[in-house]
């Protein structure tokens, strides 16, 4: 494996981890948004303040890693992007920053109309970041970034794959926090709730499901090359996407919690991983490679041991953060 190579696919880990965990996260302003009137949601929400709450400025390390490693490996491209999907990465940055403020505020908020105010800005933040991130993808798998960048701001992201992309990314987002909700509100005892809950993570899967399978028409003519790479190398990869999401629908008829958020991470990483390969060898598709983009050998090399260091010293950290979220004295103690 060649070092530029190495450096992009420790890149592409850190889109998988941020799709899968800040994913759940995003997914979880979804079922804030559909849970109802302040009475009628109030379970839900407390849900998903308790689930989320030690947790959603953790997993935007994930973020942070992706644009400093890209920014610094693969500095041409990375100028490119930015240049030319200005419009919806500043629309998603609006979104992360407001949904965080306002998540922060619900819990203080005064009044039920100030709580209501923050609570609706926290959903509908939470439906659009992901969406615009989605967009972004679409853009550079469809090959509409030119390596020298300053793309059309419009129509770059403004088209059939892009407008796909972004709504598989809420639609997948909503069904990962979905599952992760219903196993959390049946750990915790909430039998009704978890019911509820469970009855729209197989609606949203279902659906959610077929989207991804119908982008691959327009994908044919919209972006030729990636639909060559989903239909060829990632093949197995998108097969193995709808295996792990029609696993975790059964298990979710079967109310069988635990192993469904397993098989639902595999899901969302398999059709993350299936874009990377299908796009592979280019980093802007059509125009730059990985290799063409690549910065200089010794910024690759410091930058491996960087992501070493980093991996050492952050992913212990993270796993033992969950898994005090996951434990049983978390769980009962909550709800005091």
């Amino acid at each position: 494996m060649s070092l530029e190579i190495a450096v992009a696919a420790a890149l592409f880990v850190g889109v998988i981890a941020y799709a899968v965990l800040g994913g759940a996260d995003f997914g979880s302003g979804f079922f804030d948004l559909t849970a109802g009137g302040s009475r009628r949601g109030a379970e839900v929400r407390t849900l998903i303040d308790r689930s989320i709450g030690p947790v959603w400025e953790a997993n935007h390390v994930w973020l942070i890693y992706v644009l400093v490693t890209w920014w610094t490996a693969f500095p041409s491209s990375f100028a490119a992007a930015m240049t030319t999907l200005i419009v919806p990465l500043l629309l998603a940055l609006i979104g992360i920053v407001l949904r965080g403020a306002s998540f922060a505020f619900r819990k203080y908020s005064e009044t039920l109309g100030q709580a209501r105010l923050f609570g609706a800005v926290f959903a509908i933040s939470s439906v659009l970041a992901p969406f615009f991130f989605g967009t972004v993808a679409g853009a550079l798998a469809s090959g509409r970034v030119p390596a020298d960048g300053h793309g059309d701001l419009w129509s770059s992201w403004l088209n059939p794959t892009s407008l796909f992309g972004g709504v598989i990314a809420v639609g997948t987002c909503a069904f990962l926090a979905g599952t992760f909700l219903t196993a959390e509100a049946a750990r915790g005892g909430q039998t009704r709730l978890a019911e509820r809950l469970r009855v729209r993570s197989l609606a949203v899967g279902a659906v959610t499901g077929a989207v991804v399978f119908a982008a691959l028409i327009p994908l044919t003519a919209d972006a030729p090359t990636l639909s060559d790479g989903l239909t060829g190398r990632a093949a197995p990869l998108i097969v193995l996407s709808a295996l792990g999401g029609a696993a975790t629908l059964l298990l979710l008829v079967r109310r069988r919690y635990g192993a469904s958020r397993a098989t639902a991470v595999i899901a969302v990483a398999s059709v993350v991983s299936g874009w990377g390969f299908g796009q592979y060898p280019w980093i802007l598709v059509d125009h730059t490679t990985i290799s063409d983009a690549a910065g200089a050998p010794a910024t690759l090399q410091g930058l491996l041991v960087a992501v070493g260091v980093a991996a050492v010293v952050v992913v212990p950290a993270l796993l033992y953060l969950f898994r005090l979220t996951q434990s049983k004295e978390w769980t009962s103690g909550a709800g005091h």
